[in-house]
C-alpha cells in the first residue's frame, strides 16, 4: 500500500540511486513580492522542497509549476499557489553530496490550514518520478522532532495520520 509521507519526512527514489526529496518548513509566512490581488481573505503559507544527491554521479532536476500540487482542509480543496512568489528548481544538476530547495507561498482560508497535502512529481534527468504524497499542516510538528509519547493527550495531525494509515495497512486488525 502507497502511504504518504509526514511534512519533515525523506522519500529515497529506488530509480535514482542516492537521490531524495522532502516536503519541510510547512509554515504561516507573507510572500516576497507581496500579496497577490487574488488572494484576498486568504491565510498565506510557505513550504520547501528539499532535493539532496547522496549518490556518486550528478543528477539534473526540474521541480516548477505544474509539479507541486497543494490541497488543504479534510475535503482536500485546491490552494491558491502565488507562482510570482515563488522560487523553483529549473534545470539544475544537483552534484553529489549537494542539496536545491525550491521554495513555494500559497493561500487558503485560516480554518483549512490544519491540514495540508503536497504533492511532488520531480523530473530527474527528463524522466518523470512517481509521485509522492506529504501530509502536514500549520502549527504541526514535522517528523524531524522527537514523536510525542504514546500516552500523550494530544497528538499532533501528523501522528495521528501515521497511525491512520499504520490501522489501514494491517488487515484483520479493528
Amino acid at each position: 500500500m502507497y502511504e504518504p509521507n509526514v511534512v519533515g519526512d525523506w522519500h529515497e527514489y529506488d530509480e535514482h540511486a542516492g537521490l531524495r526529496v522532502r516536503v519541510h518548513r510547512l509554515e504561516a509566512a507573507e510572500p516576497p513580492r507581496g500579496r497577490d490581488d487574488a488572494a484576498v481573505g486568504l491565510t498565506y503559507f510557505s513550504v520547501r522542497v528539499t532535493i539532496e544527491n547522496r549518490g556518486e554521479r550528478h543528477y539534473g532536476i526540474h521541480l516548477e509549476d505544474g509539479q507541486l500540487d497543494v490541497r488543504v482542509g479534510p475535503d482536500g480543496e485546491g490552494a491558491f499557489i502565488d507562482w510570482r512568489s515563488s522560487q523553483f528548481i529549473e534545470g539544475f544538476d544537483v552534484y553529489p553530496l549537494r542539496r536545491a530547495t525550491a521554495v513555494l507561498y500559497a493561500a487558503a482560508p485560516e480554518a483549512a490550514l490544519s491540514h495540508v497535502d503536497v504533492q511532488v512529481q520531480l523530473r530527474v534527468d527528463e524522466e518523470w518520478t512517481d509521485r509522492r504524497l506529504w501530509a502536514g499542516g500549520i502549527g504541526v510538528v514535522e517528523a524531524a522532532t522527537a514523536p510525542a509519547p504514546a500516552g500523550c493527550g494530544q497528538a499532533g495531525l501528523a501522528h495521528q495520520v501515521s497511525a491512520f494509515l499504520r490501522d489501514q495497512a494491517e488487515p484483520g486488525t479493528a
